[in-house]
């Protein structure tokens, strides 16, 4: 783990970091300089000559590096990642419940919980830490972007690992619902029990032979026609779980871009979100031992 960053957060965006290599005793290193160094291992986007100039890269210490210091094996160098256009998700995000410890808020479809990849900015956790003025402000579990409804985040370091330890513990009960085609042949509720496996770069998840891993007990709540509503309560956690677990009994939830099949949708079309949303959230405060009942006010659309 690296030490604390010396830079402040920007946009409500922590610092990046780059390490230095160690060399083998008795051999030369592959750089001269720390400018070198960093031309090699930064992509052109990154503007190392115009930036190292403006003293944007600095030590641990936070003193700014010029790059012609002589090359320094594992050595920190922080900055600050140049931030690219993204599209505005129209959806906001509301806050549930805000205390001394903890955030609860509705998250929209569309947004991520936290940054990555090309979703930073439009993300669930900079914009509260913008709007809550929270710099330590973390999430102590996750959404899929694709999935609206509650998320806990807790308000500063020191709650972490408590609030975090509740779903790594899965002592938090979550349900969540899905609008999806009705399965008339199907008897309810039931259970699906089986192995999960996302491959790395891979868009979807898939089942495959092997111990189960993965579990979701079923509910029919209504249906209307062709089309019905689900109650999902999820006994493990993997990626894309229920939307896995419907899409296997032939029921994909309405606007799942991924499954059955991936669909290619523009980032900037928010015109069709995914029918699912994290409903009630319940568990035990690790900190006072009182009991947290959430529901989230999203919507779902029936077609």
């Amino acid at each position: 783990m690296p030490p604390r960053s010396p830079l402040p957060q920007q946009h409500g965006l922590d610092a990046a970091w780059i390490r230095t290599p160690r060399i083998e005793s008795g051999t030369a290193p592959p750089w001269e300089t720390m400018r070198d160094f960093l031309l090699t291992r930064l992509p052109a986007k990154a503007k190392v000559q115009d930036r190292l100039a403006a003293g944007e890269f600095v030590d641990q210490h936070g003193q700014p590096w010029t790059g012609d210091e002589p090359y320094r094996a594992h050595t920190y160098v922080w900055f600050h990642r140049p931030l690219e256009p993204e599209p505005p998700i129209p959806f906001p995000i509301r806050v549930i419940e805000h205390t001394d410890r903890y955030v609860v808020v509705d998250k929209p479809h569309f947004m991520a919980t936290m940054p990555r990849g090309a979703h930073v900015q439009e993300t669930a956790l900079v914009k509260l830490r913008l709007l809550l003025d929270l710099p330590e402000i973390a999430p102590a579990h996750r959404l899929d972007r694709a999935t609206a409804g509650l998320l806990l985040f807790t308000t500063r370091r020191e709650f972490r690992g408590a609030y975090a330890g509740v779903f790594q513990s899965r002592r938090a009960a979550k349900t969540y619902e899905a609008l999806a085609p009705y399965g008339p042949g199907l008897e309810f509720p039931l259970t699906v029990r089986n192995r999960i496996e996302k491959e790395r770069g891979s868009l979807q998840a898939r089942v495959v032979p092997g111990e189960p891993n993965a579990e979701t007990r079923i509910e029919l709540a209504q249906h209307r026609g062709g089309v019905a509503l689900y109650r999902l309560t999820p006994i493990t956690g993997k990626t894309h779980q229920l939307r896995v677990h419907l899409a296997s009994l032939g029921l994909p939830i309405l606007g799942d871009a991924f499954y059955p099949t991936v669909r290619g949708v523009p980032a900037d079309d928010f015109s069709e979100p995914l029918q699912l949303v994290a409903r009630q959230l319940s568990f035990t405060d690790p900190v006072d031992g009182k009991r947290r009942d959430f529901e989230s006010r999203c919507e779902l659309q029936w077609p």
